[in-house]
């Protein structure tokens, strides 16, 4: 349980501080519009350089909705990865904004780190990259 006699703090994170907290990888979530609304699915995820990597299934929901049909020309999409700590009530947030394109077999040629196993399992041969256009953070801690 928290210690109340505390006050909390909102902090924002510098671009920096962002990529060194979701560096290591693992669950994501992707945030983007599909015809029937918003839509926010988990993925797991790693790091290339400042570009967020993950795949996914042909014929899914990311197939369909991320796809503008004309060749790159990429829809925008939001990634957020948090790490929430209930007991202490104090954890971070970040959030990437960009463009989020399909992986071509010489681009998986040219990774500098293998792109996560998803733990759902099953046919996910879609590799997406997610190169950010702007990249925030939020930290809660309490003094």
């Amino acid at each position: 349980m928290s210690d109340r006699s505390t006050s909390a703090v909102l902090e924002e994170l510098d671009t920096e501080e962002c990529l060194r907290l979701i560096s290591p990888g693992g669950v994501g979530r992707v945030g983007f519009n599909t015809p029937d609304g918003p839509t926010v699915l988990p993925v797991n995820y790693t790091m290339d350089g400042r570009a967020v990597l993950f795949r996914t299934a042909f014929g899914g929901p990311m197939d369909q909705d991320l796809s503008t049909g004309v060749r790159g020309v990429e829809l925008k999409i939001a990634f957020e990865v948090d790490h929430i700590d209930t007991a202490a009530q104090q954890g971070w947030s970040v959030l990437i904004q960009g463009a989020a394109h399909r992986v071509s077999e010489e681009e998986l040629a040219t990774l500098s780190s293998p792109i996560a196993e998803p733990w759902a399992g099953g046919e996910r041969r879609l590799y997406i990259r997610v190169d950010p256009v702007q990249l925030t953070g939020r930290r809660i801690r309490h003094e």
